[in-house]
């Protein structure tokens, strides 16, 4: 697991351009941008952190965690 709660073994190959193009986080409409080791996506305004398992974003609020930073 990493610093957001994510096992790390949760994702395989990073999410397409075009995908990450129009992911939004569903609270607050900020777009998502993937965290550095690809196990999520970050929103920059409300900091929730959305997993991504099996190259599938799961943009659920209940299945975010919030980072600490």
């Amino acid at each position: 697991m990493n610093e957001t709660g994510f096992d790390l073994t949760e994702t395989n190959m990073p999410l397409s351009k075009e995908l990450l193009e129009i992911l939004v986080c569903p609270v607050c409409k900020t777009p998502v941008k993937p965290l550095a080791d690809g196990s999520g996506l970050k929103c920059s305004t409300c900091r929730r952190v959305y997993p991504v398992r099996d190259e599938i974003p799961v943009m659920l609020p209940e299945e975010a965690k919030i980072a600490q930073d």
